[in-house]
């Protein structure tokens, strides 16, 4: 009997949840409708269920299909709120304050990431002070489905840009969202779906995909689970061959190396910041200690600090008078650790990190902030250390893991759970920062990178929506002779993307950082994009960009090339000579030229090429001075005429 009861209270159960009205994540309250657009407004509940939507003081009426999915639209309306909205079926959800006004979806790899949390100290400020209940963040968990196009995604909830709650924001689209809110004086949606380190083709769709053979196979691969399963499985049989992890000697004996009572022997000199393998210690990849005796006056102590380590490649844990006061398991975060106010003591403090490098250079990032801060005091940690090596991994394929695939990098996997169950919320534009993932091979991202334009146009449904995108920055090792790049190939297949109507690309080439794949500088980054839509999708009459090649003719011994979005006319940005031109004849070996700003073009020749053909600017993975500029402060566009 008991049994009996229970089956039919969980029937019961089931039967209450499928006739409730469920909702879509991203319609909930908080949310920012797209103004002056047709508006779809979904749900499930019982299939045959009439739903009614109250809006506006007007009622819209709906029943769901065999599937239990029902759909209302809305008409075009002004900004303004705070609204509500009522939604009654045989349960009713009340959603408050709505807002409407412009919609961006915005999403790319890590620097479309980054949060303002991460760079909370050149931005301490703007956190500090935001106060933007109109400008609000829906961020889109990071998820992936090979199978394909999800309805909805786990969670997920609007947040506005006031307080702390700033701080998830992307900065680059916080930047851009309060520009153009403070500009027309209307709400801002941000829908940020974005991941680090992910290629362009996994947030295209299937069907955007279509025209790449390889990448329809391996998607087809990647429908079946048990192929993919096979790849994941981690062998548990046949260990002997295996080799034992590696042992660390600063965690192996009985007195750990970072211990207060540990007495260091045999420890050599090493100066932070710098990579490790530039200082006397060859290929090692494996874990290397660092230790020094870090002498604290009394005006620091018995109060909170902070240290800041820069970047560290890749792994670290620091220690701190024998007690960890932090650790990050990846290269890319800055370090910038918090110590306990009880910690630190007048004198002799010993300090010690533990880094761990898997593959290239292991070590401290040159060029970055290493400082203990207390107060109003500062302690510069930049100096020779003392190190000793913990373990040297043996070079081995395969590491000490698993084998199996990334599902983040694989074709469709981003797109069918990050970005299909956002495509009947009516929108603006799109803002994409990405490219860093493809840069191995930039050729592709010629055709990728239009394919997955017309892809999400094609799923909106609303015309050539605005796309809007940052061309790659600087970052590397800088050129000082002409050289080949992949960064500089992708950043041209990035230009010719333009060629597509209702596009706009931002130019960052001098806003990043030879050490930093993300630069700190993420506002000049958003309010650029700001720009290019205040042109592109605004309709603005401004100059929004840097100059654009246009065209190049030989003229003896000089081309002469022309441009676009010149503006007030062609500068350099530093008063210098102009930089970064590279000539070349018919073999194509290209050497520096000289360049002059003639009659709103520019001249360039060298002598070393009497019958010039080719010119190149800033063609370099970093180049080292690029300073044309337009005399609205922008600048113009890496490229070649020899492709």
């Amino acid at each position: 009997m008991k049994r009996l009861l229970l089956l039919c209270l969980l029937l019961s159960t089931n039967i209450i949840a499928q006739a409730q009205i469920r909702l879509p994540k991203l319609i909930n309250d908080g949310m920012v409708l797209q103004r002056d657009a047709s508006l779809k407004v979904w749900g499930w509940a019982k299939p045959g269920e009439k739903i009614a939507v109250r809006f506006k003081n007007k009622t819209y009426k709906a029943a769901t299909d065999a599937s239990g999915k029902w759909q209302i639209t809305l008409p075009p309306m002004p900004a303004g709120g705070p609204y509500t909205m009522d939604i009654a079926g045989s349960s009713t959800i009340t959603l408050k304050d709505i807002l409407i006004g412009d919609v961006w979806f915005c999403s790319g790899q890590s620097n479309m990431v980054h949060q303002l949390n991460i760079h909370d100290v050149t931005y301490a400020d703007e956190i500090k002070t935001a106060n933007f209940p109109q400008i609000r963040q829906f961020w889109v968990p990071t998820l992936t489905n090979l199978q394909g196009p999800q309805a909805d995604i786990p969670n997920g909830q609007w947040k506005s840009a006031v307080g702390e709650d700033v701080r998830p924001f992307s900065a680059v689209a916080y930047f851009f969202a309060k520009k153009i809110h403070q500009k027309y004086n209307i709400p801002v949606g941000i829908i940020n779906a974005s991941v680090g380190g992910t290629p362009i083709e996994a947030w295209t769709s299937e069907a955007g995909l279509a025209e790449f053979p390889a990448l329809k196979t391996t998607i087809e691969k990647n429908k079946d689970t048990t192929y993919i399963n096979s790849l994941n499985r981690r062998p548990s049989t046949n260990t002997a061959n295996r080799p034992a992890p590696p042992v660390d000697l600063g965690t192996a004996g009985s007195t750990k190396w970072f211990d207060v009572s540990y007495v260091p022997k045999g420890w050599r000199p090493i100066n932070i910041p710098g990579y490790w393998e530039d200082q006397g210690i060859k290929d090692l990849n494996g874990v290397v200690w660092y230790r020094r005796e870090i002498d604290v006056p009394a005006s620091m102590t018995g109060k909170p600090a902070k240290v800041f380590l820069g970047r560290i490649v890749d792994a670290d844990e620091l220690y701190i008078n024998g007690k960890q006061v932090g650790r990050t398991t990846y290269q890319y975060p800055q370090r910038r650790y918090a110590v306990p106010a009880d910690l630190l003591k007048a004198g002799k403090n010993v300090f010690v990190v533990r880094v761990t490098n898997m593959a290239g250079k292991g070590g401290f990032i040159p060029d970055k902030p290493y400082c203990l801060f207390a107060g109003t005091d500062t302690l510069d940690l930049k100096g020779i250390w003392q190190y000793k090596v913990g373990t040297a991994y043996r070079p081995m394929s395969g590491g000490f893991g698993g084998g199996g695939i990334s599902a983040q990098n694989q074709p469709t996997a981003l797109y069918n759970a990050m970005v299909a169950p956002e495509i009947d919320y009516a929108i603006k534009g799109f803002c994409w920062y990405q490219g860093e993932s493809n840069a191995g091979k930039p050729q592709e991202y010629e055709t990728l990178l239009p394919a997955l334009i017309n892809d999400w146009r094609n799923k909106w449904k609303q015309g050539p929506l605005p796309f809007l995108y940052i061309q790659l920055p600087g970052f590397m090792d800088y050129s000082y002779q002409p050289a080949e790049s992949g960064w500089a190939v992708l950043r041209e297949a990035q230009f010719n993307a333009l060629k597509i109507p209702n596009t706009g690309m931002v130019v960052a080439i001098d806003l990043g950082e030879w050490n930093d794949i993300h630069p700190d500088n993420k506002k000049d980054v958003g309010e650029r994009l700001a720009l290019t839509a205040l042109k592109t999708a605004y309709k603005e009459n401004i100059v929004s960009s840097g100059p654009i090649y246009q065209s190049a003719t030989v003229d003896g011994n000089k081309i002469v090339v022309s441009f676009t979005n010149t503006g007030g006319g062609l500068i350099t940005n530093d008063g210098e000579d102009l930089g970064e031109f590279a000539i070349a004849g018919s073999d194509k070996k290209f050497v520096w030229a000289k360049a002059t700003i003639e009659n709103g073009k520019v001249v360039v020749w060298s002598d070393e090429v009497p019958a010039p053909l080719y010119v190149r600017y800033a063609w370099a993975d970093n180049p080292v001075n690029p300073n044309l500029y337009n005399k609205e402060g922008l600048p113009a566009s890496p490229f070649r005429t020899d492709k």
